[in-house]
């Protein structure tokens, strides 16, 4: 009970510099007290599992006494043996059934182990006093080796041992005998040399053993550091991916990554009915952009569309996309739903209230124009860059006609909306067909909301009282639901600190190392000789990192001590002894200096030595050891045989003239030895280790089958307990005695195989630990490899969400959601390229899949377009924005890396702007090529502006990145108004590119709404001038 306190006092209080415990940790623990008390708990756990393979140790030690009693009171020995089976067998059986009793078992097991060993040699007679002696070698090594204690009580137990079976030897001697014999002395030096030999090599086994495990638990832990950290950014990313994409079509888009392109691009595009289609629209916007910094004006927005999506959220509504200050979401899509119409004009009506918080902020007359439209819709995403959920149809256009032929301040709907709204609104007539000729076209007739009749009973919002006038309604009840919840922002992931990501790592190895089952995992995943079942597997296993490689030379160097004693007293003094020795320790020092050699040249280049090198090396110590070992038995053997052929056998001296073997006991005792170091050999699976000790085993019974004479019985040496005059306890059937004399003469190469069953136990033990350790490791590293992958592909589809420097700066530190990514810049070249024809070209017949087909044709084009980013030309200067309907926005110089100086000429601030230019060429070049592909005839009618812009991220629920401002609106005019086949620019943009080569020709005066009327040139080529000639013109 004592050691027990002890060993629970070693258990990890406090890592102050100043406490006890510190001394009681190993120079290799851990500096943390929780991680070193997780280790404690792991290993713990883990070595507990090799007590039954101890007590199993003890069975086998009790087998043998059956087979050899070795004494003649045969009743004492088998009673012996039957209370010794029982109590290992209680052992087991309460060790089994109950945990809590497992800390006191642990010790106790070992002493009832010991206390049998030690009755049983203090019971034995021999030529030598070395009874039992390899079984005591055995339990030294696995005392050191397996056993669930503190190091500290394993050195005492080990000394414990030790020095016990030396006294028992002692006493031997001394009842046995009148006097000691003259080289007993001589026999305790080699019994100590081989229990010292065994502790070292025990010892040996339990540091490799540590520091493997504590390499294991330090790898399991980065693997799992690593883990949480991939997930933690992985679900970052798919959070940001999530709230812009639907999760369908980000579960397909990841799914598709890295697949072999085909011929044709595939396009995510499903087709829903009865959709309610709500555009809203800020008036007055443009007024307050130049009037606020590009910090302020993101902000504004961002809070004013956080306040729309939480309300989308409300109402069910899938927020489609924003088009600078337009806003627009959808309601019965992705799910249908029937009562899609009341839910959209119920977020119209929210809007309009919510837009007070602008006028508020900004003490500026912008209002809200919200129009709907219910109809069919195509849902999905176009291109191969910046996606952006978004729908298509006729019914699509109708709904932002509704928006732009409203009212500010009112919500504007169609007739087919009103059928869906089941008397839930009063409306009046808004004729807006009358102000928009699509509508009139469609045979449209609208209305506007009037009042709510039936209140909203969806959510907690308090909606008007029936019968209130909307617009009597107080805004500040619809604004006061529309508090700013930050914590849902996906660009301001939970913040977790260090000591929280440390306690969750903590718990993840808790359950990785200490909870779960490792015994039925291996079990499943290895066959009855513990290989791997999976293809591959098992070469993996022999390759695996060693942190301890030169340990292949141990069991030799540990075990040499005890052969240098015996070769000192228990062998003649031969030349041929002393040259094989010599032969075979020259040999194995050779082995292991070119393995050392080769050790230390993988490490000067960085590379791991072969596994086989290491098992060659491994073979060859064990084999010339124990063939250093056989070769003394051999001689001694042929001496013997020498000497009864000259009649001496009967009255010859111990130490007459004749060469005389006098102890040969000990080298089977020393091949114990071996076979504990033969486990060390490796890499080796289970079947081909048996076969090892086998042969090593079978090794030591050679010379005794070559001589016989070897094992004869000396009556002046071998106190024989089934001769006269040793031990007249009791007298049996001369027969039995017989039989036992004959097996008694054989007793120690029987013990080398049973030692040798037990040996193959306590392998299957490590042998399943190293493996469920190895296994581990690969699943953790599979696990980890499966997140990166997963990371990558979420990666891979956020920089296609938002551009690579905008995603880098909300993925790569946490922020808040206020703060937002805005940036002013002030040379950015703005282009719009669209297909005015596709709009004909469209149509929702039964033969084009209601518009599917058309959709496939125009992602093409997109998917082609996208494709040029790739170009080194391009990649670096331009990003693509976005895609409206069939129009490609891009812009270039919005690389926050690119530094100008003021001294800096227009070629060099400006060369941006021709690569955007050439970009533009490019797309009229793509399309020729898809154009005669598929015998089509469209063109691209194109505008390209310059100057400064405001960037950003607005919507911290569902981010989207844009640009705004007057360069970009500009642009935009440019491409409605100018002519199909053409690039259109304003006159100093002109001024600009003719600098780089480009000319133009001049169109004359175009109004462009908010500038005037502006001078606008068409793009006309490029001519061929050298740049130096450019830019002397320039100037």
């Amino acid at each position: 009970m004592l050691l027990i306190e002890m060993e629970k006092s070693m258990q990890p209080r406090t890592l102050n510099k100043y406490s006890c415990w510190v001394c009681l940790v190993p120079p290799w623990g851990f500096t943390d007290r929780e991680e070193e008390q997780l280790y404690t708990a792991y290993t713990k756990r883990q070595r507990q599992r090799a007590i039954p393979r101890l007590l199993i140790t003890g069975v086998l030690l009790q087998a043998f006494a059956i087979v050899v009693p070795g004494e003649r009171d045969l009743f004492f020995a088998y009673s012996s043996v039957v209370i010794s089976l029982f109590a290992n067998l209680t052992l087991a059986t309460v060790y089994s059934c109950f945990r809590s009793a497992r800390p006191v078992l642990n010790h106790v097991a070992w002493f009832a182990l010991w206390i049998q060993l030690l009755i049983s040699v203090s019971r034995r007679l021999g030529d030598s006093y070395n009874e039992l002696l390899g079984w005591a070698i055995v339990l030294q090594y696995f005392t050191l080796a397996t056993l669930p204690f503190h190091c500290i009580i394993l050195i005492l137990y080990s000394v414990i041992s030790f020095t016990a079976y030396l006294l028992v030897q002692y006493y031997n001697a001394s009842t046995s005998e009148s006097r000691l014999a003259e080289d007993f002395c001589y026999q305790q030096i080699a019994n100590g040399s081989l229990l010292l030999g065994a502790t070292l090599l025990g010892g040996t086994a339990y540091a490799v053993g540590e520091r493997q495990q504590r390499c294991a638990f330090q790898e399991t832990k980065r693997s799992l550091r690593d883990k949480l950290t991939i997930e933690q950014q992985s679900k970052e990313q798919e959070r940001l991916l999530l709230s812009v994409l639907p999760e369908h079509v980000a579960i397909q888009m990841r799914q598709d990554l890295g697949l072999i392109d085909t011929q044709f691009k595939k396009i995510y595009m499903s087709r829903h009915e009865n959709v309610s289609i709500l555009y809203a629209d800020i008036v007055g916007f443009t007024a307050i952009s130049s009037t606020y910094s590009a910090q302020d004006l993101v902000a504004i927005l961002n809070e004013l569309f956080a306040r729309f999506d939480r309300l989308a959220e409300k109402y069910q509504q899938l927020r489609i996309k924003i088009l600078g200050d337009c806003y627009y979401c959808i309601s019965g899509a992705p799910v249908e739903r029937p009562d899609h119409a009341v839910l959209c004009v119920h977020m119209g009506l929210s809007m309009v209230k919510a837009i007070k918080y602008v006028q508020q902020t900004t003490n500026s007359p912008v209002d809200m124009r919200v129009g709907i439209h219910t109809g069919a819709v195509l849902a999905g995403v176009l291109g191969q860059r910046q996606w952006q959920f978004d729908v298509y149809s006729r019914d699509v256009e109708l709904a932002n006609k509704m928006e732009s032929s409203g009212m500010a301040g009112r919500v504007h709907i169609s007739e087919v909306t009103l059928s869906f709204l089941n008397d839930d609104f009063e409306v009046e007539p808004a004729h807006g067909e009358r102000r928009e000729e699509m509508l009139r076209q469609a045979g449209i007739k609208t209305f506007f909301i009037v009042r709510v009749l039936k209140p909203y009973q969806g959510g907690e919002e308090k909606s008007a009282p029936e019968g209130e006038a909307v617009e009597g309604g107080d805004a500040n009840d619809a604004l006061s639901d529309l508090k700013d919840d930050d914590e849902d922002s996906v660009l301001s992931p939970q913040d977790e600190s260090k000591d929280n990501e440390e306690l969750k790592i903590l718990n993840m190895l808790r359950e990785e190392l200490v909870n779960r089952d490792d015994n039925k995992e291996l079990a499943d995943a290895t066959t009855l000789c513990l290989t791997f079942k999976a293809v591959g597997a098992e070469a993996t296993y022999a390759r695996r990192s060693d942190p301890c490689p030169l340990a292949v030379a141990a069991p030799p160097l540990m075990l040499l001590p005890a052969v240098v004693a015996l070769a000192s007293f228990a062998v003649p003094p031969t030349l041929s002894l002393h040259a094989v020795y010599l032969a075979l320790i020259l040999e194995t020092g050779l082995i292991n200096v070119i393995y050392y050699a080769c050790f230390r040249y993988a490490q000067f280049k960085k590379k791991s030595i072969s596994p086989y090198w290491k098992l060659t090396c491994g073979t060859f110590n064990i084999a010339m050891f124990v063939a250093a070992n056989v070769a003394p038995l051999i001689i001694c053997g042929n001496f013997e045989a020498m000497l009864m052929e000259d009649g001496l056998r009967e009255d010859a001296p111990a130490h007459s003239g004749a060469r005389r073997c006098i102890h040969p006991s000990y080298y089977y005792h020393v091949g114990a030895g071996a076979l504990c170091g033969a486990l060390w050999v490796s890499p080796l699976g289970g079947c081909a280790r048996a076969a090892l000790l086998a042969a090593l085993a079978a090794a030591h019974a050679l010379p005794a089958a070559l001589q016989p004479a070897l094992l004869a019985p000396r009556p002046s040496l071998d106190r024989d307990p089934y001769r006269a005059p040793y031990n007249h306890t009791a007298d049996y059937d001369p027969h039995l005695l017989h039989v036992l004399a004959k097996i008694h003469t054989g007793r120690n190469i029987i013990m080398l195989f049973f030692v040798m069953i037990a040996l193959l136990i306590f392998n299957r033990y490590s042998e399943s630990l190293e493996r469920a350790r190895h296994s581990r490791g690969e699943r953790m590293r599979a696990q980890a490899e499966q997140a990166a992958d997963l990371r990558r592909r979420n990666q891979a589809l956020v920089h296609n969400v938002l551009p690579p420097h905008v995603a880098r700066h909300f993925m790569g530190a946490r922020h808040h959601h206020r703060d937002l990514y805005s940036q002013s810049y002030a040379e950015v070249g703005v282009l719009f390229a669209s297909m005015p024809n596709f709009s004909e070209f469209y149509s929702e017949e039964t033969v084009n899949n209601q518009g599917l087909e058309c959709l496939r044709f125009l992602n093409e084009v997109i998917s082609d377009f996208d494709l040029l980013l790739e170009d080194a030309k391009f990649s670096k200067d331009i990003i693509k924005i976005k895609t409206i309907s069939s129009t490609y926005m891009a812009a270039s110089g919005l690389n926050p890396t690119r530094q100008m100086q003021p001294s800096d000429g227009v070629l060099v601030r400006w060369a941006h702007l021709a690569c955007l230019v050439e970009f533009a060429l490019e797309l009229q070049r793509v399309l020729a090529a898809i154009n005669e592909q598929s015998f089509n005839h469209f063109v691209l009618r194109m505008g390209v502006n310059h100057g400064p812009i405001t960037a950003g991220v607005i919507g911290a629920r569902k981010p989207h990145y844009d640009i705004w401002g007057n360069t970009v609106n500009v642009a935009s005019r440019m491409e409605s108004t100018g002519k199909a086949g053409c690039v259109q620019v304003t006159e100093e943009t002109c001024h600009i590119l003719e600098s780089f080569g480009y000319y133009f020709e001049q169109r004359g005066l175009v109004a462009v709404k908010g500038k005037g009327q502006l001078m606008t040139y068409y793009l006309q080529g490029k001519r061929d001038a050298p740049p130096t000639q450019i830019e002397k013109s320039a100037f």
